[in-house]
């Protein structure tokens, strides 16, 4: 039975329902010539989530992400390193004690999911510091992923998983667009100012920043004329980033763009914190980011589940 038609067999109420609503209009969306921008925040890439968006970005229902830098790194990380990751199966019951012992081995955990330092993340410096390097010498300004993508082409990284479980790796043959605020708040980031902090590099003006990359969003959303909707996977810079282009060009510059045309979002969030992975839809109305007709849809369940299974839901 295939996935699609196994939610709308089994899911009809409650979050299952809601999930089961939010698949098919998408799916009806999509077919029907639509444009889809996900964003991930939280650790989506740590949880293996390019497993599941590798394939929906083959074979083009997806066709642009927002993320945060970790998730950006962090699937380039499992890619080279992925048996060198260990599974911390009792981590509720772990104490600072087995934290301290993880970091004396050169581990560093993300709840059950401990990441090796030396094989994964700087095993990608030495071949990135090169690239920036070059960069550099050839006063030349590229975006975060735009190093990765050269990395994963051109590179002579040595891959510790299929690559065809790495979104990042089908991001790059696609050359998908990929938005990524706050890149400074992710290991590689911090990894470049500290390059410049020791005059390795003399600038971190080689990356663009995040003001460049709105520039960057705000022309694929001008360039096609089909209707473009957003599906956020929690909330956070990731989710608020893209979602702020429509008002944007709307308010500030003044051009008569249309308002995003289908909308979804999974969070366990809830409003009454008054954080944003918890604002409903409708308070969206209220910012010009989508309006009364825009479908929109909140799962509020675990992104982890349920996202694998509105991604598969995708495959024809």
């Amino acid at each position: 039975m295939a996935i699609r038609e196994f939610i709308q067999r089994h899911y009809h109420h409650f979050n299952a329902g809601a999930l089961a609503d939010c698949a098919e209009s998408l799916n009806g969306f999509i077919d029907g010539g639509g444009r889809m921008i996900i964003t991930l925040a939280g650790a989506m890439s740590t949880a293996g989530i390019g497993r599941s968006l590798a394939p929906a970005i083959r074979t083009q229902k997806v066709h642009a992400i927002c993320c945060t830098g970790a998730n950006l790194e962090e699937d380039l990380f499992r890619l080279v390193a992925s048996s060198s990751y260990e599974r911390v199966q009792d981590w509720r019951d772990w104490s600072a004690e087995s934290d301290a012992g993880l970091a004396e081995r050169g581990m560093n955990r993300v709840t059950d999911v401990a990441i090796p330092e030396e094989e994964a993340i700087r095993y990608i410096e030495k071949p990135l510091l090169q690239l920036w390097k070059d960069a550099e010498a050839a006063g030349d300004r590229r975006f975060p992923h735009e190093y990765l993508y050269d990395l994963l082409l051109h590179g002579e990284l040595e891959f510790d998983s299929d690559p065809k479980d790495s979104w990042l790796m089908a991001a790059a043959d696609a050359n998908l667009p990929i938005f990524v605020p706050g890149w400074e708040d992710s290991t590689l980031g911090n990894i470049l100012v500290s390059r410049v902090i020791d005059c390795t590099i003399q600038s971190a003006d080689i990356v663009k920043s995040g003001l460049f990359a709105m520039q960057s969003l705000a022309d694929w959303y001008r360039e096609d004329d089909s209707p473009t909707g957003i599906l956020q996977v929690g909330g956070g810079i990731a989710g608020d980033f893209a979602i702020c282009v429509v008002p944007m060009l709307r308010q500030d510059v003044g051009q008569e763009v249309p308002l995003w045309a289908w909308f979804g979002q999974i969070s366990e969030s809830r409003p009454s914190y008054g954080g944003y992975s918890g604002a409903p839809p409708n308070e969206k109305i209220s910012w010009g980011k989508i309006g009364l007709e825009t479908p929109r849809f909140v799962i509020e369940s675990d992104a982890t589940i349920v996202l694998p299974l509105i991604l598969a839901s995708l495959e024809n």
